[in-house]
């Protein structure tokens, strides 16, 4: 039986996933002794941070984003090291200083030690894992195609055209649907300890803008442009997170080969067998993107 660990047993989301058969567990990330009660008698553990989490303006002011996702990376990962959990699969991303050292002044340094905080602090979060030697596979994701219901997808400009303007220039962006994430996990999961202390980087496809664009004027009938924003557009829009996300993307496009390169979408599938297209899944969610 899947067991869900929610924050809160009697959310709607919770009760939703108890009518699917799973057995529900109330636990808080920042709560070690919670976490571990939840762990316990479990056989493995997907553990995902979310850094875009809601919070007060007294939690972001007591840590940053990023110190909380490696708090609770390593409240995860000590838990689970008494509960005898035998596969933990932590959620994690690259790390981007890699590509963009700190005295890169091309991209702004963010909490005066990131470029990339939300992929940065996972990366390093991956030790915490070993250090504690919990058995762990470590899944890299990547941007999800829900994204374009938040913000990314088409707009119409001043004269009612439908335009994409997703800052990825010319390059190829990996993208998965996010229950694909989940149905891949389990496919890790199901392989036993072969993905133990291995890396596993996965997408659904790899696509262009102007790729992305073809498949939004065939799915509405309507011919959408691409017209991408550059970074520097992107990073001065007045909105939370703009520096972080133009950042992001600004690394998707300039390590893109090796971004994408890392995401063998034969292994990926080979995995979970669903995976879904970018174009399946926009006909399932063309109605919740489409502008009016």
């Amino acid at each position: 039986m899947a067991r869900a660990i929610p924050r809160k047993a009697n959310s709607d989301a919770a009760k939703a996933l108890a009518k699917l058969g799973a057995e529900v567990v109330e636990a808080n990330l920042n709560d070690e002794a919670s976490m571990s009660r939840a762990f316990k008698n479990a056989y493995g553990v997907f553990l995902v941070t979310n850094f875009w989490v809601e919070r007060t303006a007294d939690e972001e002011q007591a840590q940053t984003r990023a110190e909380m996702e490696l708090a609770q990376a390593g409240i995860g990962a000590r838990a689970a090291k008494p509960a005898g959990v035998q596969h933990v699969i932590w959620s994690t991303l690259e790390e981007t200083r890699k590509h963009f050292p700190l005295s890169d002044q091309r991209v702004p340094t963010l909490d005066g030690k990131y470029k990339v905080p939300h992929f940065d602090a996972k990366a390093e979060a991956n030790t915490l894992f070993t250090r504690v030697g919990v058995p762990t596979a470590f899944l890299q994701t990547t941007f999800y195609y829900e994204g374009f219901m938040r913000g990314f997808g088409p707009t119409r400009d001043k004269d009612g055209k439908l335009v994409l303007t997703l800052p990825m220039a010319d390059a190829k962006l990996a993208a998965i649907a996010a229950e694909d994430i989940g149905r891949t996990a389990l496919g890790i999961f199901r392989r036993g300890d072969r993905f133990i202390g291995k890396t596993a980087s996965i997408a659904g496809e790899h696509l262009t803008g102007s790729e992305f664009a073809k498949a939004f004027t065939k799915a509405f009938g309507e011919e959408v442009a691409y017209r991408p924003y550059t970074h520097n557009q992107f990073r001065s829009f007045p909105f939370p997170f703009a520096i972080e996300t133009a950042n992001m993307f600004q690394y998707c496009v300039e390590a893109a080969d090796y971004f994408t390169g890392a995401r063998d979408l034969k292994i990926v599938r080979e995995l979970n067998p669903q995976l879904q297209s970018f174009e399946a899944w926009l006909a399932a969610h063309m109605d919740a993107i489409r502008p009016k």
